[in-house]
């Protein structure tokens, strides 16, 4: 589905603010809030502000970047084995 950009003044956003929110997390609309004609701020579904909060984290880009040399270097180990030496470890 392609994603919609709903640009809108606030004045109007302000008396459709629960059409637009259902927009935003049903639909996955995205709304940029406009005062005179600027964008000042946008609306959009909690799972891609969390996305790009993660994303914007520090700790977890280098996690990944680390993750990302370890996966390359061929230091891996299948998912299976994983879950195998976890299931072993747990006491009964």
């Amino acid at each position: 589905m392609a994603q919609r950009v709903v640009r809108m003044p606030m004045t109007k956003a302000r008396r459709t603010l629960g059409a637009l929110v259902r927009g935003v997390h049903v639909d996955g609309d995205v709304v940029v809030l406009e005062k005179d004609g600027i964008p000042v701020a946008g609306l959009v579904d909690i799972d891609v502000l969390e996305d790009y909060l993660d994303a914007s984290d520090p700790e977890l880009r280098e996690h990944i970047r680390q993750s990302m040399e370890d996966y390359r270097a061929g230091r891996t180990r299948p998912l299976r084995d994983v879950l195998e030496e976890i299931e072993a470890e747990e006491p009964e």
